[in-house]
């Protein structure tokens, strides 16, 4: 494992991660690899944020197996959602349920629907959107259960698409900028986002714990170019290797501490030299 030096120990540090082919292996979706680093961070009390290209149904559901109370950030950076009663301060959000304050950042799942369409008209049978699969097509595609699948498919701000033709993906990209959309990558899926993004998300979440806690040290923990914006945005980003055991070339950081090993496997390591490091 490759590391950068260390800043002096601070006891407040928050911890952002992705979750597939990070948290989750990439194909079993299990977090097993990672029990030690998960529980030394519940013993030392360190929030960790999933922050993830899933919807809020697909969080909620593995928040509760881990058994998590903090914030989490949705279909990459697309909504915040905080706990009601979390922070003490107030804070500017979009709407509220009965369990949380949800900052919304991202476009509405319509608006990237109907790009996508656009898309599709002018690259016949070149793009499938997750719109327009059905959730058993879902489920086999992403090794998910059916359940699985349909929590998945309740997107608002992220519309995940296969491209079947990878010689078009930098034309695919010009034209989505063109209207304000942007393209990413990540383990199975380019996705169509709107102005949002991991890192604005993480940066927004940080400065909420800054405001809470004083000063803050932040970690975040990814596998693709997916997390790329995300990985900026924090103190000490690492990236973990690919199920081949190579790194994603895409991501680049003069920080960026490479885990060698993939998945759950890499982010435990990483979690465990940096929490015992830094505290």
């Amino acid at each position: 494992m490759i590391f950068v030096a260390f800043s002096p120990a601070n006891r407040n540090i928050v911890v952002f991660t992705d979750l597939d082919g990070t948290l989750l292996d990439h194909t079993t979706y299990r977090f097993d690899a990672a029990l030690p680093a998960l529980r030394l961070l519940k013993k030392k009390n360190i929030p960790l944020i999933l922050c993830s290209s899933k919807t809020a149904a697909e969080i909620e559901r593995l928040r509760k197996q881990l058994r998590l109370r903090h914030p989490f950030i949705s279909e990459n950076g697309g909504g915040i959602f905080v706990p009601r009663g979390y922070f003490d301060q107030d804070f500017v959000h979009d709407k509220k349920t009965p369990d949380y304050a949800i900052i919304e950042l991202g476009a509405p799942y319509s608006e990237l629907r109907a790009f996508l369409n656009r898309l599709q008209k002018r690259f016949p049978d070149t793009i499938q959107g997750f719109g327009d699969l059905e959730t058993e097509e879902v489920a086999r595609l992403c090794g998910l259960s059916v359940e699985e699948a349909r929590l998945a498919k309740q997107r608002e701000h992220d519309e995940p698409f296969l491209l079947h033709e990878a010689r078009l993906e930098a034309e695919i990209v010009r034209e989505a900028r063109a209207h304000g959309i942007q393209v990413t990558k990540g383990g199975r899926f380019y996705h169509l986002i709107g102005g949002n993004d991991k890192g604005r998300a993480v940066s927004i979440l940080t400065d909420l714990f800054r405001q809470e806690r004083g000063e803050t040290t932040t970690v975040g923990i990814g596998d693709s170019l997916n997390d790329l914006a995300m990985l900026a945005a924090v103190d000490y980003p690492v990236l973990v290797k690919k199920p081949d055991h190579t790194y994603d070339p895409s991501v680049s950081l003069p920080n960026l501490i490479l885990a060698s090993s993939p998945g759950p496997e890499g982010f435990c390591e990483a979690i465990l030299r940096l929490v015992n490091t830094l505290t």
